[in-house]
């Protein structure tokens, strides 16, 4: 992606973080095909792997399920089988998952209170943070096959319970609500849910990081920034807000060392 190095999150533990907060990815994909488009994608929740050496797994994992009737399922299918590759293999063209914070808000030029009143050399932007990945996609698409059933059970088993604890906060301390499991779902409705699925399993070969949150702009026109947000007064600005403080305070140097 298009990125800046005042802009750039490059920590890989941030990054992992973002993804576990914030799963739901759209992957892209780019198969030649001639039954479908080139270029097709599809939002979809993941599981995140990180890195384990121990385990023999350098390399981060993004675990996700889509549906079988998606027209971007048929033409990973397609490409596989025409090429005689069966369920377990892996597409030749990578892929990619964009993640993004639900937390960004358009940027008045009215808000930069030091620029503005001197030179008016403002323009309106937007302020978002988003990861990116690129990597390397093995397609389970046979449901006869037990590596098949045996890959979706533990993704949606570990995927619900990221979710429901993580997301929902659903963990059943301190009077929380308890979490849903997949095994409260009849075995039999399981099987046909898995046949109506296909589990993708992606090794991440390159992941980039943005956090664009007015941090390129001077302490005065990054106040004027944080005081807009917050007399907006929605979750949505007030989390902005704090953004711009935090990512301008590490440019700054302010409580990291500098």
């Amino acid at each position: 992606m298009y990125n800046q190095p005042v802009y750039a999150e490059t920590t890989p533990e941030v990054l992992y973080q973002f993804i576990r907060e914030h799963p739901l990815g759209i992957l892209t994909t780019a198969i030649p095909s001639t039954h479908y488009p080139l270029l097709q994608s599809t939002h979809i929740p993941w599981i995140l792997d990180p890195p384990n050496q121990g385990k023999g797994h350098p390399k981060a994992r993004l675990r996700g399920h889509i549906a079988r009737q998606n027209p971007q399922s048929k033409a990973i299918i397609d490409s596989l089988t025409t090429s005689n590759s069966p369920s377990g293999s892996q597409l030749s063209q990578e892929v990619m998952i964009l993640f993004t914070s639900p937390h960004h808000h358009y940027v008045t030029p009215k808000f930069y209170t030091e620029t503005k009143p001197v030179t008016g050399k403002v323009a309106p932007t937007w302020n978002y943070s988003t990861v990116q990945v690129y990597g390397t996609a093995t397609v389970y698409f046979d449901p006869d096959v037990k590596e098949t059933g045996d890959f979706l059970d533990k993704q949606l088993r570990d995927l619900s319970d990221h979710c429901e604890r993580d997301i929902m906060e659903f963990t059943g301390d301190e009077g929380r609500e308890e979490a849903w499991r997949v095994d409260e779902a009849p075995e039999g409705y399981l099987r046909v849910l898995k046949r109506n699925i296909v589990g993708l399993s992606v090794e991440v070969e390159r992941i980039e990081g943005k956090v664009k949150m007015s941090q390129e702009r001077k302490r005065g026109d990054r106040e004027g920034v944080i005081e807009g947000f917050g007399r907006l007064g929605t979750d949505t600005a007030k989390e902005v807000a704090r953004l711009v403080k935090v990512r301008g305070d590490m440019r700054d140097g302010v409580g990291f060392g500098g």
